[in-house]
């Protein structure tokens, strides 16, 4: 089983080069890893509300396999060097593998649950003064987008009116929130 340390060598050489590498990339502004969501984050759905996706598909992260593999190989070389047997040293190698899964995991959830969340209150837009970035129809007939600034950031949200319409790039000012992602607007007066 002379094999069993190239395949530790390669395994721990790829996966350390592609964790430094990943490591550079997100030190340098690269925050998207490919772990598509899947590393435990709360999810925001259309409806709005906020669900937990854990899911198994968190173990199987990007950052989780690139770890696994690293020492994976590394929990083998060093029992190989400890003059253990290959029995010994596939076991050893398997368990470190999966500590690294485990770690991984339990390290990305604990920072999802560290980052802000951030929500937008639309209540907290009434009486705040925007601009119309598409049309508002007349008596409430149809809906149209705005552009504001709430809680110091700027939001484009739909909107509709009870008067008349409303065209694009006249000022507005939020009178009242009809709905949870749509706001009621009143052309500003000058």
């Amino acid at each position: 089983m002379d094999w069993l340390g190239d395949v530790y060598l390669i395994c721990a050489v790829v996966g350390g080069t592609l964790l430094v590498v990943q490591t550079i990339l997100m030190a340098v502004g690269g925050h998207h890893d490919g772990d598509m969501g899947a590393d435990g984050a709360d999810a925001t759905h259309a409806d709005g509300s906020v669900g937990h996706d854990m899911g198994m598909l968190k173990w199987l992260s990007l950052k989780a396999v690139i770890s696994s593999l690293t020492f994976f190989g590394l929990g083998g070389l060093a029992a190989q060097k400890a003059g253990l047997g290959p029995y010994t040293g596939l076991a050893i190698s398997l368990a470190a593998g999966l500590a690294a899964v485990f770690l991984v995991a339990s390290l990305m959830a604990g920072m999802s649950r560290m980052q802000s969340k951030g929500n937008l209150e639309l209540r907290n837009a009434v009486g705040v003064v925007g601009k119309v970035y598409l049309r508002i129809p007349a008596g409430r007939g149809g809906v149209g987008k705005v552009t504001l600034e709430v809680q110091g950031r700027f939001i484009e949200v739909e909107a509709v009116t009870a008067g008349p319409e409303i065209p694009t790039g006249s000022p507005i000012r939020v009178v009242a929130v009809p709905s949870p992602d749509t706001l009621e607007v009143a052309v500003l007066e000058r």
